[in-house]
């Protein structure tokens, strides 16, 4: 039983015997830092059954646990609040239970259990990943991981989307001013040469609207009329139709992207367990039309589309297929869904990870999949993020203004490789070795800066201010990580299988550690079931803050001649490494073992 269900209990058994009373719930908060104590019970809810002062009724029952509990040590009441200062034993016999444990805070999965599909990137293939792909993917593969911590499988997955308009504005654009260059003739990743293919067809698109403007038409029409886009919209039927020439560029180029993709992921560090593709998906869900015709959950207007009438869940109709009977992206989704649990029939929750501005389209895809009978759909989970800005202000793919998702990776590398030399901290390192840090640092800045931010929340990313080596940033905490590997090496002691006294007295630094690292299984689950990495953040800055506090306040190896407490302490900054390192990696962030 966890200390606080103790505590539970045995309040709720104080207000039996003391006052005959009933209490069904007891509120507990972290002490405050100016008062002593750790665990604080709050008074007042229980004015509702006991009657009496909340300042004695809080030192009959501090009384009864100090007489009952034996991690109880004393407590003081402060007005209603009744703050419980728990035994040193307490926390040294965690500490024990804990040392010699690499996976500490990590729940191993039940064979039985249901997995869980996290759906992320889901890039199109006219153009390189961006900054806001970025987001999207060390979003999705940290959470990911950390569900995975909490306990569960997990199958990591993402639909690329090979097919449409736009994947044709740029083979056309390819076909007419290409010149049959390559990726390898031109030296330049596939996914970047196709991506301005995607950008010339607009520069073109726009010429041709003006010359359409100057006979005559107005912008809307010339918009429409303009020869450019009705020859891609006849590729477009021409590639529905199977035409071997359309879908010969279609693969070729297609696959350059691919490449191109996968050269980025690498550079992130993300992977995938799965990939489905929307040239594979898009005729998904129009069978489960007419099953939800025959249930009622659709009706079919006069013109012969389908549509799913929600308006009495407070949402409004939704088309699923077309009079022409061709499927609406509604459709497709739905049935791509369907197939993932086909697929993998251990999945019983898929979470998606796609900005705010699908909110409703989710909304409503959960809702007809409710509607449709499906159990698993009440586990669906929307993970809806904000945009990201530069200073620089707002990113537009076909006018070639993005912020390339493997130049700022490049550029958040150079720029740490900037700093680190001016702070002169890698005396005797090989510039292989410089290379292989600054990488780690510079995206460690990136993943963190982005990760420790509330998802729903929009971000102004800011490069420079990301690679800081103070205060709430990834080099900071890395800093502290490498610190510890330094401490240690110094130590040159066993940090393995050494017994510490359950009396020993903790110092009030020592404390607050354990105290931090007590909470890091808690921070997991919580983490998992709000889908948010900046829990998972916030928290090992906090325990890095405790950790420097511990530092500078309490000697570790130099000074300390008691060998018990010298072995405890490096036992200690083992444990709080270890720590960082584990949550770094929910994050998909690396720790450099010197810096």
């Amino acid at each position: 039983m966890s200390l606080q269900a103790t505590l539970l209990k045995e309040v709720q058994n104080a207000a039996q015997e003391l006052y005959q009373a009933n209490l069904e719930t007891v509120e507990f908060q972290a002490t405050r830092k100016e008062f002593a104590g750790d665990i604080t019970i709050v008074v007042f809810p229980m004015l509702r059954v006991i009657k009496g002062n909340p300042v004695q009724i809080g030192e009959a029952i501090g009384n009864y646990l100090v007489d009952k509990v034996k991690e109880v040590k004393a407590f003081n009441v402060v007005k209603g609040f009744l703050n419980v200062e728990i035994a040193d034993s307490y926390y040294i016999s965690f500490f024990n239970e804990v040392k010699d444990n690499s996976s500490f805070g990590f729940v191993v999965p039940e064979p039985e259990d249901k997995a869980v599909m996290v759906e992320y990137s889901s890039p199109n293939t006219n153009k390189p990943l961006h900054l806001g792909h970025i987001r999207n993917n060390l979003l999705g593969f940290s959470v990911s991981e950390i569900i995975k911590a909490s306990g569960k499988k997990v199958y990591k997955t993402q639909v690329i989307n090979d097919r449409g308009i736009h994947i044709c504005k740029s083979m056309l654009a390819w076909k007419r001013f290409g010149n049959n260059e390559t990726p390898e003739s031109t030296g330049l990743k596939g996914d970047k040469l196709v991506g301005n293919y995607y950008v010339k067809f607009d520069q073109e698109y726009k010429k041709e609207i003006e010359v359409l403007k100057a006979a005559g038409k107005t912008e809307e029409e010339a918009k429409k009329e303009a020869p450019i886009l009705l020859e891609a919209q006849q590729m477009l039927l021409d590639w529905e139709a199977g035409d071997k020439e359309t879908v010969a560029l279609w693969e070729r180029m297609n696959q350059w992207v691919y490449d191109g993709f996968d050269v980025t992921y690498k550079n992130l560090g993300v992977d995938f367990d799965c990939l489905y593709y929307e040239s594979e998906t898009y005729l998904l869900g129009k069978e489960f039309v007419d099953q939800g015709l025959k249930t009622g959950v659709f009706y079919r207007r006069e013109d012969g589309s389908v549509w799913c009438d929600l308006t009495e869940d407070g949402l409004d109709e939704k088309i699923v297929l077309r009079s022409d009977g061709t499927a609406v992206y509604m459709t497709q989704d739905i049935g791509t869904a369907i197939q993932r649990i086909k697929d993998y029939p251990d999945v019983g929750g898929m979470v998606y990870t796609v900005g705010n501005e699908q909110d409703y389209h989710f909304s409503v895809l959960f809702l007809i999949l409710k509607k449709l009978g499906f159990d698993w759909a009440k586990n669906l989970f929307h993970l809806s993020y904000g945009m990201v800005d530069l200073p620089s202000g707002k990113m537009k793919s076909r006018e070639g203004t993005v912020v390339d998702a493997d130049d700022l990776v490049a550029e958040m590398s150079k720029t740490a490789g900037e700093i680190s030399e001016e702070l002169g901290k890698l005396e005797g390192y090989s510039q292989e070795e410089k290379n292989e840090l600054y990488s780690t640092i510079g995206l460690g800045a990136l993943k963190y800066y982005i990760l420790k931010v509330d998802p729903k929340k929009r971000i102004l990313f800011d490069p420079k201010e990301s690679i800081d080596f103070q205060g709430n940033t990834g080099p900071f905490i890395q800093y502290t990580y490498a610190r510890i590997q330094s401490i240690l090496r110094k130590a040159n002691l066993e940090a393995q299988g050494i017994a510490t006294d359950l009396d020993f007295e903790l110092h009030d630094k020592e404390k607050a550690l354990l105290k931090q690292l007590q909470v890091f299984p808690e921070v997991i689950q919580n983490a998992a079931t709000q889908h948010s990495p900046a829990l998972i953040a916030n928290y090992t800055y906090d325990l890095v803050k405790d950790f420097n506090s511990f530092y500078q306040n309490v000697p570790i190896v130099l000074g300390n001649d008691d060998a018990q407490s010298q072995v405890f302490r490096v036992q200690l900054s083992n444990l709080v490494a270890q720590t960082i390192k584990n949550a770094f990696g929910l994050l998909g962030i690396n720790v450099p073992e010197r810096m």
